[in-house]
């Protein structure tokens, strides 16, 4: 019995060692490398802002009233841009293209490409086009603004083609008629003394030739684009290219009243950006446009 009782402690003892053994050989088992969490390093391009637009016909005052009692200042003014119009001509009988998103980058709304590779190797372009009433400033290829315009009526029609900045004018008077005083007028066409400046917006082509703008684009470009270099009245370097393109159909309503239906309607299409490049390439074979040190070493022959 005795004896019995011995084997059987022997044998629990056994037991409660080999238990004891494998707890620690499992905790002392080293951990299995575990891949660390992989994160996605694909470049995400940035969200696309997309904006439904509405067209509203203004019934009367209480419904114009209404309806920009509930925009900030901000807000309107970027509803009059949009409609290529001035606020005071805003009236019952109007027509105007509202976004249901309002934010505060104008460029987001613009009808002209971010990026124009045609325009890369070109410091400043300034583009106009008549279809859509509007301009834009690209530097090296890059949209920097844009804004609209009123371009010439269709009895005197802002010439399409490559132009140049030539000269401009804090305040100049109009050959036509000396009560019409243009604040910031830079002419890209001197003979015809067509020009951009600060003039009353309508809401379609309305002037004598001359690029309408809002006082801020007007003078962003007095300030931004280049004139001519004259040496004894010759031209020996050319101002900022200036870029008319498209042409307005005077039988359709606004282009830009489309873009309820259509959110493509008011962008460049493949045509303009096309006439782009064939003007981009004429600005590069002009040598008026080459400045002694816009040459490399190679292009340098002594």
């Amino acid at each position: 019995m005795k004896q019995q009782y011995t084997k059987l402690i022997l044998l629990f003892s056994g037991i409660i060692l080999l238990i004891f053994t494998a707890c620690n050989n499992n905790a002392q088992e080293p951990k299995k490398d575990v891949p660390p969490t992989q994160l996605d390093t694909i470049s995400m391009e940035p969200p696309v802002f997309k904006t439904t637009y509405r067209l509203d016909s203004i019934q009367n005052k209480e419904h114009l009233d209404s309806l920009f009692n509930d925009f900030s200042e901000e807000d309107a003014k970027l509803v009059y841009t949009l409609n290529r119009i001035d606020a005071y001509r805003v009236k019952p009988g109007a027509k105007l293209v509202i976004p249901d998103s309002l934010v505060k980058d104008l460029n987001v709304y613009a009808p002209f490409p971010k990026l124009m590779e045609a325009l890369d190797s070109i410091e400043k372009t300034v583009i106009i086009s008549k279809r859509i009433q509007a301009f834009a400033l690209y530097e090296n290829g890059s949209l920097l603004h844009w804004g609209p315009v009123s371009t010439g009526k269709q009895s005197t029609g802002t010439p399409s083609g490559l132009y140049y900045g030539n000269y401009k004018a804090k305040r100049k008077i109009s050959t036509i008629d000396q009560s019409w005083i243009m604040p910031y007028y830079f002419n890209f066409m001197n003979f015809e003394g067509i020009g951009t400046h600060e003039y009353t917006l309508p809401g379609y082509p309305a002037s004598h030739g001359c690029v309408r703008m809002y006082r801020e684009d007007a003078k962003m470009i007095y300030d931004w684009a280049n004139m001519w270099e004259l040496k004894s009245d010759v031209v020996v370097q050319n101002g900022t290219p200036f870029m008319v393109i498209g042409e307005y159909d005077y039988n359709d309503i606004q282009p830009w009243f489309k873009l309820a239906e259509n959110q493509g309607s008011n962008d460049l299409n493949k045509a303009e950006i096309d006439t782009l490049k064939v003007y981009a390439q004429r600005y590069k074979n002009d040598p008026l446009n080459f400045k002694f040190e816009d040459l490399s070493d190679q292009d340098i022959v002594l």
